[in-house]
């Protein structure tokens, strides 16, 4: 018989954060890696955010034992080729910071002056249960490259994301207002919307 509860596979207490919040009414009992004896990390090999996400669920819930939901997630620049992409979160390598990774950004934009700065957020999001995909979503971020990072609220590239409609960055606002409008909040909520309705 399967664990009664639901993992959530990540290792990043920001991105945890704001699941939590997300997902703080559903009808199960939602657990973090950090509770769990160690699991390999698997190598995100996919091409795809929604494969990348289906990898890390594949391969934590065969760990775990436990239904398992995963999401890959990152910064898509126009400008750049769609760069970082699915590589956001090792732009530049794994131990780049935040502001060194701004500074690239800024770099190569200010190279192309005359390109757009439009941008977008992706979080895709897969749930494996016994084996199978049995869920999947993707939520989007439309917005711009600021000119300099601005806002210490947030995570990640939050300072650089420029939301139009707020006239701010995602490091600007509350975290109740960045996940009205943010990539995961659009996808987390309908993985709500998907337990509430118990067809898990």
């Amino acid at each position: 018989m399967s664990d009664p509860r639901w993992l959530v596979a990540t290792t990043n207490a920001h991105k945890l954060t704001e699941i939590r919040t997300l997902l703080a009414e559903v009808p199960v009992e939602i657990i973090s890696l950090a509770v769990l004896p160690h699991m390999p990390e698997p190598a995100e090999t996919g091409a795809t955010f929604s494969a990348n996400a289906q990898i890390k669920a594949h391969a934590y819930a065969t760990a775990s034992g436990m239904a398992t939901i995963a999401e890959d997630s990152g910064l898509e620049i126009d400008a750049i080729d769609g760069r970082p992409g699915i590589h956001s979160a090792r732009f530049l390598g794994p131990d780049a910071t935040y502001p060194q990774r701004f500074e690239e950004i800024l770099r190569q934009l200010d190279a192309r002056p005359d390109s757009p700065r439009t941008a977008r957020f992706v979080s895709a999001v897969a749930v494996v249960r016994d084996g199978a995909v049995v869920f999947e979503t993707q939520g989007v971020i439309e917005g711009e490259i600021a000119r300099q990072p601005r806002g210490v609220t947030g995570f990640g590239y939050d300072p650089i994301f420029y939301f139009p409609d707020y006239g701010r960055t995602l490091a600007e606002v509350s975290l109740a207002d960045k996940l009205v409008v943010a990539h995961r909040g659009h996808a987390f909520r309908a993985l709500a919307t998907w337990l509430q309705r118990g067809v898990h």
